[in-house]
């Protein structure tokens, strides 16, 4: 490694999303600024964000009301004071949006045009058309481009973060060419998204494999929540087709779920019916198509047909070419994995648990999702938590609070550990072992690899977990870690095979918190435990590695 170019900044931000580019922009009067992007700029969850960015804008709304539907989601999980952050300064930072060009709709009259999602009391989601994340990214990095302080380098793959004298100091990564590199800097953010790819069926680009997370992870840094995964209820499920997401905005315009026979159901399922919670949804779609024997759908054929395609030209476009008219033509949908709402642990200044490193974004856990995101919160968390993120990075590099000093309660000391819940297993799963990786990159070994780890987290610590599921997901996915962190150490991999060792550093955490909570809570549903259990369970687990 010594021998590996070295670039020296003052700051170092991985990922171009909302949140990385907002932090720059924090970052850029005060020194040099790196961003490191994985694929295109563009290439990142923020820019195929369909519906929204909440705000409390509109009429009839206020702070109040939009934390009261946060921490209702949130299903008793939430960071109180986090949640105040994303609320009260969220507005400002919407403005500012608009005033750098993001082209939100507006109404007949010129006034913003808010619409409604699931689980919101008002209609206070901004969007513009169906593609709000294509212009907020497009706004923002106008703003960035010019700033002559400010670097990107795309198709840049992080590898490692530098550690020094206990502080992280930089990163290490490869660039485009494959050459190995160092970017040395006082502080380092992590805007790197979400890991829905850890997931066969998911809403996420191919980038989304939870890189931030693992890098965090493996270098020390705490992790929190990362049992809750949002499995979102309508994604286009046609074969032959790829998965895309149909945005809940659909439902908040009057779109209805109907299932084989063309009868609505989810009133039966909960009382919010189309609108209710996500998970609410996406289970309640699962048990209609088994019960059913058929698939569920979308329509919107009661619905003005040329309104239908105007306000959602991109979802029409895509449907349009594997042969559905949304306007007329009913949707098959069903859900996907689509955010993470846990991460790497930081507090409402994107400090981590190793100074010198900090995250926002859907890499990081601040709390402010508790155990099920509020819809269209995840743009609004990206922006206000980056630029609080950049400002803190300016400051003398220090570790966040615990979160134990800050009045989150933690896992209880009496629940038995992982190797005691877990230890029974090992080679005697049903799960076919996982092939073990040789860390020599990109083969067709390697590709199959990365599916059967989708395929396993998809079977195991999906929509709906067991003990059993996930007992034997555990310990394939130990058993697969351990022996490729072993071959990871031993030799020079690529790129790809450090790809896929985040994927499966994350899919591990993920099946070991769902494990251990014992319990049905936001978008974690055990059916060994189908009940909320406030007295023993309303706790954050937080995972570290063995040093």
């Amino acid at each position: 490694m010594a021998s590996s170019p070295t670039d020296v900044y003052d700051y170092v931000i991985v990922g171009s999303g909302i949140a990385g580019l907002r932090a720059a922009m924090a970052l850029a009067p005060a020194g040099r600024v790196l961003i490191l992007t994985k694929a295109d700029p563009a290439e990142s969850n923020t820019g195929y964000a369909q519906g929204g960015i909440a705000a409390a804008l509109g009429p009839g709304d206020s702070p109040e009301q939009h934390a009261q539907d946060t921490f209702k989601a949130g299903d008793g999980l939430c960071d109180a004071h986090a949640v105040r952050v994303l609320v009260e300064e969220g507005p400002r930072y919407v403005r500012e949006l608009i005033s750098w060009g993001a082209n939100f709709d507006r109404d007949e009259h010129g006034e913003l045009a808010f619409g409604l999602e699931a689980a919101h009391s008002v209609r206070r989601i901004l969007h513009a058309g169906d593609a709000t994340g294509r212009s907020i990214g497009r706004a923002m990095w106008g703003q960035v481009r010019p700033l002559g302080s400010v670097t990107t380098i795309n198709h840049a793959f992080v590898t490692d973060l530098r550690v020094k004298d206990g502080r992280v100091a930089g990163v290490w990564f490869f660039d485009q060419s494959g050459a190995r590199r160092l970017a040395a800097a006082s502080a380092v953010l992590l805007a790197t998204g979400g890991a829905g790819q850890v997931f066969s069926e998911t809403t996420n680009p191919a980038v989304a494999t939870g890189d931030g997370i693992a890098l965090a992870f493996n270098a020390g840094a705490r992790v929190a929540d990362l049992e809750f995964v949002q499995f979102h209820p309508t994604a286009l499920k046609k074969e032959g087709a790829p998965r895309f997401l149909i945005s809940e905005a659909l439902r908040g315009e009057g779109a209805r779920l109907i299932n084989v026979h063309g009868e609505t159901f989810m009133q039966k399922y909960h009382p919010g019916g189309d609108l209710a919670p996500r998970d609410v949804v996406a289970r309640g779609i699962v048990r209609e198509s088994e019960a059913t024997g058929g698939p569920v759908f979308l329509t919107l054929a009661h619905l003005d047909p040329e309104r239908v395609r105007n306000r959602f030209p991109t979802i029409a476009a895509m449907c349009r070419q594997v042969g559905i008219d949304i306007a007329t033509d009913r949707i098959p949908v069903g859900p996907a994995a689509h955010y993470l709402m846990g991460g790497v642990e930081t507090d409402e200044w994107g400090r981590t648990s190793m100074p010198g490193l900090y995250a926002a974004g859907e890499t990081a856990c601040t709390g402010v999702h508790g155990a099920n995101r509020l819809a269209s919160n995840s743009l609004l968390e990206g922006l206000v938590f980056g630029a609080r993120a950049g400002h803190a990075m300016q400051q003398p590099a220090a570790a966040a609070p615990l979160r134990e000093d800050r009045g989150w309660k933690m896992s209880p000391k009496s629940s038995p550990s992982l190797g005691e819940v877990t230890s029974s297993f090992g080679e005697a799963s049903g799960v076919p072992r996982l092939r073990r990786s040789s860390g020599e990159g990109a083969s067709p070994e390697s590709l199959q690899e990365t599916e059967a780890i989708r395929a396993l987290m998809w079977r195991g610590a999906g929509l709906f977990r067991t003990r059993g599921g996930l007992s034997e997901a555990v310990a394939e996915l130990d058993r697969s870690y351990a022996e490729t962190r072993e071959a990871m150490n031993r030799g020079t991999a690529h790129a790809e095979a450090w790809k896929r060792f985040n994927l499966l550093t994350v899919a591990r955490l993920i099946a070991r918190a769902a494990l251990r909570r014992e319990e049905s809570r936001g978008g974690h549903f055990r059916e060994d435990f189908p009940a909320r259990d406030d007295l023993h369970w309303r706790v954050h687990l937080v995972d570290k590695i063995d040093r």
